[in-house]
């Protein structure tokens, strides 16, 4: 058995595993304009870092009062996004060596992101961290993205392990509040760094306010040794 007993690790996809905010931002920004809506900036995109495509354009409409059906812009917004995914999305380097180090311990590990099926297997496919990450659950395929904990718990059933069993690595204040309320442990690194001080952050059993400049494959690995129970 592993050092670390019956852990499982479950990633979000997002701005922990990948930097893919930039394409997020590109594809909404371009979406919004199609739909009258010229000026959105990239603070404007930052409140949504975290929240599911479906629930951000949900917001939008309402927001900036657009008039096509959300079924619609959704569609546009994930066409754009799958072009610039495909074309370049970057892992961040010590993620990828802890999803190494974890695999070469045989932890299991699952991604549960807010991003559409499609958007995720292209990005795992991509990146090659889908020679690791089998296990795949996205906010499409479960009754409530995050905040709620339908995506953590759908994978914690997937890898067969129990929820307080599993750690969660997240960028976003929603995602922290999702494994809090899955009643896992949580590695939080926030993409957004004047968002680092939110009370969803609170919760976590390691927060890094320096987000990804702060986070080390090996730190983080000897966290999760020292935070699990002994068997």
């Amino acid at each position: 058995m592993s050092i670390l007993g019956d852990t499982a690790v479950i990633f979000d996809l997002d701005g922990t595993l990948v930097d893919s905010e930039p394409n997020y931002y590109e594809a909404g920004r371009q979406t919004l304009a199609e739909h009258g809506v010229p000026d959105f900036t990239w603070t404007d995109h930052e409140r949504y870092v975290g929240i599911g495509t479906q629930d951000t354009v949900a917001d939008w409409k309402e927001r900036y009062g657009l008039r096509a059906p959300v079924e619609e812009i959704l569609a546009a917004k994930n066409r754009r996004y799958l072009e610039l995914a495909r074309a370049s999305t970057r892992a961040y380097p010590e993620m990828r060596k802890f999803v190494e180090l974890l695999a070469g311990e045989g932890v299991p590990m699952a991604v549960a992101s807010g991003s559409s099926p499609e958007a995720i297997d292209a990005i795992l496919a991509g990146t090659g961290l889908g020679t690791y990450l089998r296990t795949v659950v996205s906010a499409d395929e479960v009754a409530q993205g995050k905040p709620a904990p339908d995506v953590f718990l759908e994978a914690a059933r997937l890898l067969g392990a129990a929820p307080a069993h599993c750690v969660v690595l997240e960028d976003a204040a929603p995602g922290a509040a999702a494994a809090h309320a899955a009643g896992m442990r949580c590695i939080a690194i926030p993409y957004v760094a004047a968002q680092a001080d939110a009370h969803e952050f609170a919760t976590a059993g390691l927060l890094l306010p320096g987000g990804q400049a702060e986070f080390t494959a090996r730190a983080a690995y000897d966290w999760l040794v020292s935070s699990t129970p002994a068997s």
